[in-house]
């Protein structure tokens, strides 16, 4: 939104056909208005504008300018006094005057997305881009949100033709065995619904949630002709009343609410709820009759397998692996744990694992134990479905078979749709499907062996499959007590000695460091901790800079290495500097830089977390680095809110440096960057750096049909003839995030090349359009151009956001239409820069 006052329209009295006392009030409010514009009296000023447009409507085009600023200024001040009804009435009342607005759509949508509602603001958006499909601003904000409304995994499941097949193959038999009335659960696109339509069904219902995907899978029955034989409902199955919203009981429910860990998705309560209101009663084995009398769901069950692993990948992600880093000695008071593990003792049903496709995990991993069965579920008996939540959990001993490091436990299932017809989510399978990771922490030793035995306690909480207490039975070398337990008594029984002794092992190394501190960290901040480079880089850059800031050069050697140069010059610091330099770090999320900025010499660091628990384990880690007290200051407490963070420290002093996060996790450039990188520069001493000076964004042209699937539906082939791609792939989005360049199946067809450099220190140096010749070294079709930073802290210490080490994830251009090239040739990219956004096009 543009805060600059704009130009004053142009006055008049109509077109001649209204009465001059109309024209004469016209007149009044328009000097009303300008008046209350010059006072900052949006409200009044907006009101006056309202009463214009409904008496003149002939003026629009004139005050429509003037009247979006107004509009702006005001809204902005009732989402400031928290008058939710009010504004939106106000948004309500510009689009009934201004429907074809782009900007008054895309404004709308910014608000409503703040407050959470996706849904709606995602049909803003999308207006706008409709409206106007030049309109950047609107397209960058409808390309987050689709994100959240249509997940990628619509996307890569349509495709999977095996999958769609056997689901219609299940369909399709119980409907022939007569099941005619339908009841698909969580619907999505429909397109189980359409299966069961195709089959000869008579009566299908379709439920979601989700208004997004309800109004998709409208429109896709529609188009496939089915609206008459499909009714769709926007709603929960927990609320459907019969005969309220459906007429009788179904004799069949189809459903796919799973996910990675199987439970997730609700499909144990929505079953159980669906057999005592919705389904008729299941047939009793043996029995004979019309399966129409009876009940089933589809998946009859399933089967939940699992295995025990080494993966580096996963490790760095969620244990911190070092207690040095640059320096600085974490204590062991402090604990890092991600998520995952953290959910196991908290009351929230938070989902207890995260999930990766093992297939593709970068660096692969290492099979410790066979794989073994988990659980079995029987989704057409209502009382195994109930017990499932109060049963005590199941302990489970199983064999190493391999000598390595104990990383996670991976599960995945085997969906039996039908006696017949099964779906298998193992990472050996071509599937659609990730698999659950269980990450292991908190053991004194992670590393086993064959005759090992990893135990562990299983069981379905709050709707989720929770495994626990995974500990390592050191048959040969177990502590006394464990050997005496162990002795007669059943594997399976041994997993609470060993937790026992675990537990007095942790308590014996935190016991001397006095109070223990819980912190919890997002698998990204524990992998940027275990990112050893990535410290020592930034300590290296930062003393360089504040030697350069002392009357003489203190450290003439630029080698890290030499531990005398590291000390003489920090001792310097510290003896020459009466007054502190400043250091202030916002970087996103918990960050040790200000730790280590305190350690150069007569540093005052600012961070600015936010959280009291990750201010606390600063304050634990500066503590054991020997701060004295108060050094380290939570920039957060001194201002008024967030986006006041890029202030003076004092009112006569400067920052010596500002440390920046430029790149989100996610491979995208962080919003707004350049915005706080130029109130950056205005706050710096002179000799004051930025970090990073500058960033050079590089890519290269791939094939790779991988990112072609997940980011598009493939026509109508792989959905067995219905209609879907027009209507979901409305909601792609032509950049791939999270991308793991090291291990994503493709075939490069370029070299890497600079694409654009962003430079925080000297903009002049920044371009906002660029064209990049791009040679081609293989021949191949371009669906793909992935994209990452070299981050320049000075002009010799370089970050690489793609390299092994890194916690950044990398990002693709997915383009809409593969291109062919052959060896020799060249392509030109139009690279774009606007608001922290970059746009990647291929001039052809």
């Amino acid at each position: 939104m543009s805060k600059a006052l704009p130009e004053r329209p142009r006055r008049g009295a109509g077109d001649g056909s209204g009465t001059a006392g109309r024209d004469e009030l016209v007149s009044r409010s328009l000097q009303s208005a300008e008046h209350c514009l010059g006072t900052q009296d949006f409200g009044t000023a907006y009101a006056h504008y309202l009463l214009v447009l409904s008496l003149a409507p002939e003026l629009k085009e004139d005050v429509k300018e003037t009247f979006q600023y107004t509009l702006f200024q005001w809204a902005e001040e009732l989402d400031a006094l928290n008058r939710i009804q009010d504004l939106l009435g106000c948004y309500e009342q510009a689009l009934e005057l201004f429907p074809d607005d782009e900007v008054i759509c895309n404004s709308m949508g910014e608000h409503l997305f703040r407050m959470g509602f996706r849904d709606e603001a995602a049909g803003y958006f999308h207006k706008a881009v409709k409206l106007n499909p030049d309109f950047s601003d609107a397209k960058e904000n409808f390309y987050r949100v689709a994100n959240w409304l249509v997940e990628r995994w619509h996307f890569i499941m349509l495709n999977d033709s095996k999958r769609n097949m056997i689901y219609n193959a299940a369909i399709q038999k119980a409907v022939c065995l007569g099941s005619k009335t339908v009841l698909d659960i969580g619907t999505g696109t429909g397109i189980l619904s359409m299966f069961a339509k195709k089959a000869g069904a008579q009566s299908v219902y379709a439920c979601e949630v989700s208004k997004t995907m309800y109004e998709l899978a409208c429109d896709i029955v529609a188009a496939n002709k089915m609206q008459k034989g499909i009714q769709l409902l926007h709603m929960k199955s927990l609320d459907i009343e019969i005969p309220k919203h459906i007429p009788e009981r179904v004799s069949l429910v189809v459903t796919e609410t799973v996910d990675a860990g199987l439970f997730g998705e609700g499909i144990v309560e929505s079953l159980i709820h669906a057999w005592e209101h919705l389904l008729l009663q299941p047939k009793i084995k043996g029995e004979s009759g019309n399966c129409e009398k009876y009940g089933k769901v589809i998946p009859a069950s399933a089967v939940i397998f699992g295995m025990a692993v080494e993966c580096v990948e996963i490790r760095r992600h969620h244990r911190v692996g070092s207690k040095d880093i640059a320096g600085i000695h974490l204590p062991t008071n402090v604990k890092f744990q991600s998520p995952t593990y953290y959910s196991i003792d908290t009351e929230e049903a938070v989902e207890p694992y995260t999930t990766e496709k093992m297939s593709r995990v970068p660096g692969g991993y290492l099979a410790l134990t066979e794989c073994f069965e988990i659980m079995k579920v029987d989704f057409n008996n209502l009382q195994e479905l109930k017990s499932l939540a109060t049963k005590k959990p199941d302990k489970l001993g199983i064999r190493v078979i391999k000598e390595g490091v104990l990383d996670a436990i991976i599960v995945w299932f085997v969906l039996q749709l039908d006696d017949e017809h099964s779906l298998s989510t193992s990472p050996n399978e071509e599937t659609c499907w990730e698999q659950a990771v269980y990450p292991v922490q908190e053991l004194t030793d992670y590393r086993v062996k064959p005759g090992d035995h990893v135990t562990m306690e299983v069981s379905c909480q709050d709707c989720y499959l929770r495994i626990q207490s995974i500990n390592v039975l050191d048959l040969d070398h177990e502590m006394e007590v464990s050997k005496s337990c162990a002795k007669d008594k059943d594997l399976l029984s041994l997993g609470n000695e060993a937790e026992l002794c675990s537990a007095l092992a942790n308590l014996q190394t935190s016991k001397s460091d006095g109070v223990e501190q819980m912190c919890v960290l997002e698998s990204t901040e524990i992998a940027l901790l275990n990112n050893i480079l990535y410290h020592e880089s930034f300590k290296m850059a930062m003393r360089k800079v504040l030697s350069s800031l002392t009357p003489e050069k203190l450290c003439q050697s630029t080698d890290t290495h030499c531990e005398d140069n590291e000390m003489s010059s920090e001792t310097s610091l510290k003896q020459r500097s009466p007054e502190p330099f400043y250091v202030l770090d916002v970087s996103e999320g918990f960050s040790i830089l200000p730790v280590i900025a305190g350690t150069l010499g007569q540093v005052k660091p600012y961070s600015s977390v936010e959280k009291d628990q990750h201010r606390m384990a600063l304050d634990l880690i500066a503590e054991a680095s020997h701060f004295p007290k108060d050094t380290l200051e939570f920039w957060l407490r001194h201002v008024e809110d967030e986006s006041a963070v890029l202030q003076r420290p004092k009112s006569d002093k400067l920052w010596s440096i500002i440390i920046l996060d430029v790149v989100e996790p996610s491979g995208l450039i962080q919003q707004e960057i350049m915005e706080k990188a130029a109130i950056s520069r205005c706050l710096l001493q002179p000799g004051g750096k930025i970090f990073p000076q500058y960033v050079l964004m590089f890519g290269m042209l791939v094939e790779s049909q991988t990112l072609v699937e997940e980011n598009a539906v493939q026509g109508t082939e792989c959905t067995l003839g219905l209609n879907i791609a027009p209507f979901i792939n409305q909601f792609q989005v032509p950049i791939r995030v999270f991308l793991d360049l090291s291990s994503l199946s493709c075939i490069p067809l370029s070299k890497p090349v600079e694409l654009l450099r962003l430079d925080l220190m000297t903009p002049y140096l920044n371009t906002s359009n660029r064209e990049v010749k791009v040679h081609i070294c293989k021949s191949g079709q371009v669906t793909a151009i992935p994209f990452w930073y070299h981050m320049y802290l000075d002009d010799e210490i370089r970050l690489d956001t793609s390299s092994e080490a890194s916690h950044w994830k990398q990002a693709a251009v997915v383009l809409a239409n593969p291109i062919r090239v052959e060896v020799g040739e060249e392509l030109t990219l139009s690279v774009q820069h606007h608001k922290s956004n970059v746009s990647i096009t291929v001039k052809q």
